[in-house]
């Protein structure tokens, strides 16, 4: 086996195991509002994600074209360098992973791929014009436009209902939020299955063992889906939780709004070949839904934060894909201790999110994930057992307005108590 072939070998692993993380820290873009209203259980969500990610991969090819053909001049992009870049995304979207923000793992593959080509062929080989209209154009206006279609969806649902018993309507939209859940699922598999198909065949073209300009082989597709469905099988829980319950606290009514939007731009997008965030979408869909409905707790703090490493995520893995391109250009033993230290991130990342873990048992137990809090399992336990009764006896409590209120409403006294005990949202 050559060096280059080899080269060629790992860098389609690498994008593989992108992939797989592209599926876990997204699979809450589909699932995160059906399994925070309980329109489908946790495992269902996934399993049924899982599949249609599958599917949704093979239905198109037009987002891997985009990669392979039209961000990078591919004379100047070699296999070592899309290593570099593959290596930036994956660090960035475990790192968002354990703080539990659903940033975008398609801006965290631009963003590695897009630092490892200019260290390592120089910045004329980036062709920023179609990086502009098909990323940072839709990434402005697509959440933005699926935002306002969930705040329309909602008032809309409102004002078709607001005469009919809710236990009449309650198990209508839940299965509607669980339709419109895998219609989510199935878009992503259209947007985000594609873009490692098209790294890999830009690779394979960079190489010579793939004619420029053609699209990927069907064993490119195969493999790509099943590893975006192995990603999202595994749940990405911790972004689970602040998608379902962090942001806004949304019942079925809303989550069948926001999937419906949700659902609709990306598959809009990916036909037109536009390389979209599903997280973006996602998460203008949800916090549109709560806008959309007139007394609905929006956490502009967590809105915030996210924002925040939306902004940072292009320049953030761009750093890191550099930083991999440089270590990479030195030969054979470069690009193994690039392949060493990627690994060791890995398990790094994964042994601090032990700590305060989130899994499918206790994803909706509360809005927050802790990272750095040093509270002993069992001092978090007990905790949580705590804001659940100060929970279960303010919903009990006769509102102001005559009715009870909801987790949405807690007065400040439980607030206060519930912040003496950090560890509860563990």
């Amino acid at each position: 086996m050559t060096v280059a072939l080899f080269v060629v070998i790992c860098v389609i692993v690498v994008a593989l195991i992108f992939d797989f993380t592209n599926g876990f820290h997204d699979s809450a873009n589909a699932m995160a509002g059906p399994i925070a209203t309980g329109a489908l259980t946790p495992r269902t969500a996934v399993v049924l994600a899982a599949v249609l990610n599958v599917v949704g991969a093979c239905l198109s090819t037009e987002v891997a074209k985009t990669i392979s053909g039209g961000f990078f001049d591919e004379k100047l992009v070699t296999p070592v360098i899309v290593l570099a870049g593959l290596t930036g995304a994956i660090i960035w979207n475990l790192i968002t992973w354990l703080f539990g923000l659903p940033s975008s793992s398609s801006h965290a593959l631009f963003g590695g791929l897009i630092g490892a080509v200019i260290i390592g062929s120089g910045v004329s080989a980036v062709h920023f014009g179609v990086v502009i209209s098909k990323v940072f154009l839709p990434a402005v206006a697509a959440p933005v436009v699926a935002g306002l279609a969930a705040a329309a969806a909602i008032k809309i649902a409102d004002a078709v209902i607001k005469d009919v018993p809710k236990k009449d309507t309650k198990t209508g939209f839940r299965n509607a939020q669980a339709f419109t859940a895998g219609l989510v699922a199935l878009a992503h598999g259209t947007s985000d299955g594609q873009k490692t198909m098209g790294v890999i065949t830009l690779v394979l073209i960079a190489a010579g063992l793939q004619s420029a300009d053609s699209g990927p082989h069907w064993w490119v597709i195969g493999l790509a889906g099943l590893a975006i469905g192995l990603g999202t099988y595994t749940g990405g829980w911790r972004i689970m939780r602040t998608l379902g319950k962090g942001i806004v606290k949304i019942d079925t009514e809303q989550g069948a709004a926001a999937g419906s939007a949700t659902a609709a731009t990306i598959l809009a997008s990916s036909h037109l070949g536009f390389g979209l965030s599903t997280t973006h979408v996602s998460t203008g869909s949800i916090i549109g839904s709560g806008i959309g409905r007139k007394g609905s707790d929006v956490r502009w703090s967590v809105a915030r934060r996210m924002v925040y490493a939306w902004l940072l995520t292009l320049p953030g893995a761009a750093v890191v894909g550099g930083l991999a391109s440089l270590l990479a250009d030195r030969g054979l033993g470069g690009t193994v201790i690039l392949l060493v230290s990627l690994g060791l991130a890995c398990l790094v990342i994964y042994l601090v999110s032990r700590r305060n873990s989130v899994d499918r048992t206790n994803v909706t137990e509360s809005p927050e994930v802790l990272v750095l809090n040093a509270a002993k399992p069992n001092k978090i336990a007990k905790a949580q057992r705590k804001y659940a009764k100060l929970l279960a006896q303010q919903a009990n409590e006769p509102s102001h307005a005559g009715g009870t209120t909801s987790e949405s409403g807690l007065t400040e006294n439980v607030r206060a108590q519930h912040s003496e005990h950090p560890g509860a949202g563990s």
